[in-house]
């Protein structure tokens, strides 16, 4: 009732509500506007080699231990070392230089840079050193450095910026994924209910969610630790979500209003119901997304924080301000022709989705055919996540217009793919003896397979602290790349350490990215078994049975892995790569599993609570699993599907961002989607549910005593109870010619209006009610081939007798039951 009366005060006070959505949403937004963002892209691997090598130049050389980026310059003609070309690019760097937090500069005209000349001399590069690391650095700063370098661009004279920080400064038109999205979904909402009003209320519930959301996230940034990528992944999130959750609640309200309640009534009864839904879905959502708590590292929290927060403001919004909304819309909610026809005509049978209707029960007839099919072609889809490889891609997987997929190429032509991610060595040489051993390993370095070159970073020769450039024959995103660094780490470095103190460590970005990929890679079965047993626990409460969360880990499962399968294909494989912003083949991010893993264990569990729902109602009403099954298909795989292609529109969208990280993530989640909602909930699962039969609903008699009371969505309303005991009416429920049918549902209606009460019924036919009081109530008897009819009954304070004729006669009273 808490659930109702909280839909009802927030319908009354519509205006009230819908102001205070103003005020947080405009108040958030002005004061991240004001204040500004601190995002922070920290990486904490403690223990790997790439953090040791971080720790320990930032203490022997704290002017060259921030972010490095690189000025590249190529003439068409002549040679870099041409006068004017010198004195121009001299100038650039020393404007460089001088501007905030730089730390160094060395150019190849140093004599320190003499290397950085390639043997055309046609490519030239400087390393630009700062003192703070990239995720310190403002995206203003990045700005400022490719202005001053490409100042002197033209005449000959091309003048690009790479570094991984640089890229912030180059990103797409902002928003513009997230506008295509909202686009596509709201052609699909207005097919879908035929309204302008009806399309556009999860939306603009949607809009006030993630909006707000986005505001608090930019200001928790000041507090805390959060990524860059919080922002787009949060707005990813909320608008796949937002508007699905709103979804379910507006065809719930409608379906109340067509069926004879008051604009009033049908919101308080839609959010009490499928609000309830919405609630435990994005619950579940959450649970999974703060799994990644669990891996404890540093770079997710942020971004765990910020997604479960985008959903938790997405929910709140759908149980507050959409029946807010509802109140100020009223029957406009319909289309104008369900106006037209609820005004003349009245309360009507609502009509059946036949094609739902016809495709639920072609699954109760073939369970086994159609459930071997569709785990089949998930098995085949998910065959290429076997070769799955975790990595980082480079800039060459950026948009070919950027300054840094122009300055990566540059390189590449001019140096090597190699160039683009040199290795770091960073050594602790305490004696002479230690830096012959490092000398030794330098030598050892230059004869092995898969380095290009090694360069030793001059030093004085006192330091303790030697770093060495190794520069590898393959580009930074190879998979040799990565087989390089771990001979070098396992090989190569230890037998250089044998008998001496000398300590070497494998550092720089490539190596990086490599530790990241590893680390979570060596974690990621312990996180799927974490948020598979909570699903599963979830689930357990929610429909007391063990079959139904079983069924539901599995399909998460093989959602996940024919997902990945997808990903796998295009973005590892390279099949129709370019066609999809993919770029060239290359690993797959390498924080892409945690983070997909967690929205589409969520978003799976939303359609599972929303069809099992339905089923499970129809199984606590007559029993008959074949039946619920059926019915709970029948109702649900309509908005099932309509919600799955609004998802699969709103992430397709943004493959439109130019970046291959954001297109991994969209088509990984758009392909999940439908691969979830066209094959998982509407074939497999309940094919499945029908093989299994009574057995779904199966629960040990000690576990059920022992778990707790939920009731994820419960009955629409009900029956308002008198102090008595109640009076038993028993009787058949039976066609016009005198035939009873079986599987026949009866709900109970006071003449006052009060709640409804769906009481069980006998295969037979043969039903038992119990009323709350003496009196004229109303029974609405429902059956598998029939449309609903009413029918007026006296109950008696004795037993009657009553026979409930579907043809929609009166009831007749009775004598004494038989039984």
């Amino acid at each position: 009732m808490a659930m109702a009366a909280w839909a009802r005060w927030c319908y009354r006070h519509k205006w009230t509500v819908i102001l205070l959505w103003i005020v947080l949403l405009f108040g958030t937004t002005g004061a991240s506007s004001s204040l500004g963002d601190k995002y922070a892209n920290v990486f904490g691997l403690p223990g790997t080699d790439s953090s040791k090598a971080i720790d320990l130049m930032r203490e022997a050389f704290p002017e060259q231990a921030g972010e490095s980026d690189t000025v590249v310059w190529h003439v068409s003609e002549g040679s870099v070392r041409d006068a004017d070309v010198r004195q121009k690019m001299s100038t650039a760097l020393g404007v460089i230089a001088k501007q905030p937090d730089v730390g160094s500069v060395v150019s190849p005209y140093d004599p320190a840079g003499a290397a950085q000349i390639s043997e055309d001399g046609r490519t030239a590069y400087a390393t630009v050193t700062f003192t703070k690391q990239g995720n310190e650095l403002e995206v203003g700063q990045m700005e400022d450095l490719i202005d001053a370098a490409r100042e002197p661009a033209g005449d000959g004279l091309d003048v690009q910026v790479g570094g991984a920080t640089v890229a912030l400064a180059e990103a797409p038109p902002a928003h513009l994924s997230e506008i295509v999205g909202v686009l596509a979904a709201a052609v699909v909402l207005f097919l879908a209910f035929g309204s302008l009003f009806g399309m556009l209320l999860p939306i603009v519930t949607t809009l006030f969610a993630v909006g707000t959301a986005a505001s608090v996230i930019a200001l928790l940034s000041r507090v805390t630790t959060v990524p860059e990528v919080s922002t787009w992944l949060a707005m990813l999130v909320g608008l796949g979500v937002g508007i699905d959750y709103a979804l379910f609640i507006v065809t719930r309200h409608r379906k109340g209003i067509l069926a004879g309640k008051t604009p009033e009534e049908a919101a308080v009864q839609a959010v009490n119901t499928s609000g309830r839904a919405v609630m435990f879905a994005g619950g579940t959502v959450c649970i999974a997304l703060l799994g990644m708590f669990a891996l404890r590292m540093t770079f997710l929290n942020g971004v765990t924080i910020s997604a479960a927060l985008t959903v938790v403001i997405t929910v709140v919004a759908a149980v507050t301000l959409l029946p807010a909304m509802l109140g100020v819309l009223g029957l406009r909610v319909l289309s104008r022709h369900q106006r037209r026809k609820l005004a003349q005509d009245g309360v009507s049978s609502p009509a059946k989705a036949r094609t739902a209707e016809r495709w639920s029960v072609f699954v109760e007839r073939h369970p086994r055919v159609l459930a071997a099919a569709a785990f089949l072609t998930m098995v085949v889809i998910a065959i290429p996540a076997l070769s799955l490889r975790l990595g980082t891609s480079d800039q060459g997987n950026n948009p070919e217009t950027t300054t840094t997929r122009k300055a990566y190429d540059l390189l590449a032509d001019g140096f090597g793919p190699g160039f683009n991610g040199p290795l770091q060595l960073v050594a602790e040489v305490p004696t002479p003896a230690d830096r012959a051993a490092l000398d030794g390993l330098v030598a050892d370095l230059r004869t092995t397979d898969g380095v290009a070159r090694v360069v030793p970073v001059p030093g004085a020769p006192e330091a303790k602290v030697v770093v060495v450039h190794v520069v590898p024959s393959t580009n930074p995103q190879s998979e040799k790349t990565s087989d390089l660094i771990e001979h070098i780490r396992d090989d190569v470095v230890p037998a250089a350490e044998k008998g001496n103190d000398m300590r070497a460590y494998v550092g720089g970005g490539t190596a990086l990215a490599e530790d990241f990929a590893s680390t979570l890679a060596g974690k990621l079965l312990g996180f799927i078994g974490a948020i598979v047993a909570l699903g599963f626990l979830l689930l357990l409460v929610a429909f007391r049975s063990i079959v139904v969360p079983l069924t539901a880990a599995l399909m998460n499962l093989i959602a996940a892995a024919a997902s990945f399968g997808v990903v796998v294909a295009i973005f590892q494989w390279g099949w129709g790569g370019e066609l999809l912003a993919a770029g060239r083949p290359g690993p797959i991010e390498a924080f892409l599993p945690v983070i997909m893993l967690s929205l589409l264990f969520g978003l799976s569990m939303d359609y599972q609570v929303f069809l099992v729902s339905r089923m499970h109602e129809e199984w606590v009403h007559n029993r008959d699993n074949a039946r619920a099954v059926r019915v709970g298909l029948a109702e649900t795989s309509r908005v099932i599907n309509a919600a799955g292609i609004i998802m699969i529109c709103v992430f397709s969208a943004f493959m439109l961002s130019g970046q291959r990280a954001t297109a991994m993530f969209g088509l990984g989640l758009a392909g999940a989607v439908a691969l979830d909602a066209f094959i998982l909930r509407t074939v497999l699962v309940p094919a499945l549910m029908h093989l299994a039969g009574p057995a779904n609903w199966w629960l040990p008699a000690w576990l059920d005593k022992r778990l707790p009371h939920f009731a994820v969505e419960p009955p629409e309303e009900a029956p308002e109870r008198s102090g008595g005991p109640g009076t038993v009416v028993h009787g058949i429920v039976h066609t016009p010619d005198g035939s009873p049918v079986s599987g026949a549902a009866v709900t109970l209606l006071s003449a006052e209006g009060g709640q409804t009460d769906r009481v069980l019924s006998h295969a037979d036919g043969g039903y038992v009610l119990t009323a709350p009081e003496p009196g004229l109530h109303v029974i609405t008897v429902g059956a598998e081939d029939y449309a609903e009819r009413t029918v007026t009954v006296m109950i008696t304070d004795e037993p009657v007798q009553q026979d409930l004729n579907l043809g929609g006669a009166d009831a007749l009273a009775g004598g004494p039951p038989e039984h």
